[in-house]
């Protein structure tokens, strides 16, 4: 990587007019137009003021593009984004316009991949909210409750890991990889990671650099999500077997004993103490949750828990059910070069 390497930094859209000044105004960290820093914002046809106010700011400064990301989804906008604006640059820098960024964030992701030697940086998300609903989510999304202990949600610890929120590649990693796959709606940065590590990127999570992150507002809306997320996750996981995780087997593997048990319930009773323990454990995390927190709001942990474990399972067994997944191989070429460039 080059002393002062070039930078590209694209931020997908698609009617964010709430945040988007917000969220360039801190990644340019009150600094003008840098040589070798570039931002992209890939919008995908927002019909708010978000392609406006961005068209004002680009107006004032020769740093920051406006691109239409005709496919809408955000693999595709960083895909285009790459291929369109991205000659010459050592660096990519995903952000989402959703998300609340440090003050720094570039220079601390460029250190980071620098210090780390690693290919990609992820970072943790710390999540909060308005509402009760958010805030639940938030707050159970941070234990093993909510997420299993994965490390990029509210992680404390620095590591090399498998997968992470996706925030910094070296574009020569991004490449060989061959970019996001598109027809991924959802798991996209799950299972560019996958190609990533076979091709002998590193991927290190950096637990001092965190964003904040506004989970769904409502249970229904949260309930989608994390069905679409299982979904993508069913595809991931065909197309890179091994790729799935204990705590992630253990989900689906929960839900299908629960259902039997329910179903099987008159001949075989006892079996209910299985789902019975599992919701006597999300009422027990509301309440401390609840008491710990000092809000009512905390007594929503449960049900929101509840929700993403079930929906996302159930997901991940329609993906399995309905959509067709091939398995993946690396290209020997791609293989050979990455083995040159490690040794």
């Amino acid at each position: 990587m080059n002393a002062q390497p070039q930078v590209l930094v694209v931020v997908p859209t698609l009617n964010e007019e709430a945040m988007i000044e917000s969220v360039l105004t801190t990644l340019f960290d009150g600094r003008q137009p840098m040589p070798g820093r570039t931002f992209v914002v890939a919008d995908g046809g927002s019909t708010d003021a978000t392609r406006a106010i961005v068209e004002r700011i680009a107006a004032t400064r020769g740093d920051v593009i406006l691109m239409d990301n005709p496919k809408r989804r955000q693999s595709a906008g960083i895909n285009l984004a790459v291929d369109t604006h991205g000659a010459g640059a050592d660096i990519l820098v995903r952000c989402d316009a959703h998300s609340i960024y440090p003050a720094g964030f570039i220079d601390k992701l460029i250190g980071s991949l620098a210090e780390s030697g690693a290919q990609a940086v992820v970072v943790p998300m710390d999540s909060g909210g308005d509402n009760c609903v958010q805030r639940a989510v938030a707050w159970v999304s941070d234990t093993p409750l909510g997420s299993g202990g994965s490390a990029h949600r509210g992680g404390k610890g620095s590591s090399f890991v498998d997968h992470g929120h996706h925030a910094a590649f070296l574009v020569s990693s991004f490449r060989r990889a061959g970019g996001y796959d598109e027809s991924f709606s959802h798991n996209e940065d799950a299972e560019l990671d996958c190609r990533q590590r076979a091709y002998g990127s590193r991927i290190w999570l950096d637990a001092d650099i965190r964003i904040g992150y506004a989970p769904r507002d409502s249970l229904s809306r949260l309930w989608s999500q994390y069905f679409n997320y299982g979904k993508g996750r069913s595809r991931t996981i065909r197309r890179h077997p091994g790729s799935m995780r204990l705590r992630q087997f253990a989900v689906p593997a929960h839900l299908a004993f629960s259902l039997l048990a329910i179903a099987v319930a008159p001949v075989f009773p006892y079996l209910m103490a299985w789902p019975l323990l599992y919701l006597a454990i999300l009422g027990a995390g509301s309440l401390k949750i609840a008491l710990d927190r000092r809000s009512a709001c905390g007594l929503l942990a449960g049900p929101a828990a509840f929700v993403m474990h079930t929906s996302w399972a159930l997901g991940l067994f329609w993906g399995l059910a309905t959509v067709r997944q091939p398995v993946w191989a690396p290209d020997p070429s791609r293989a050979a070069a990455s083995q040159v460039v490690a040794g």
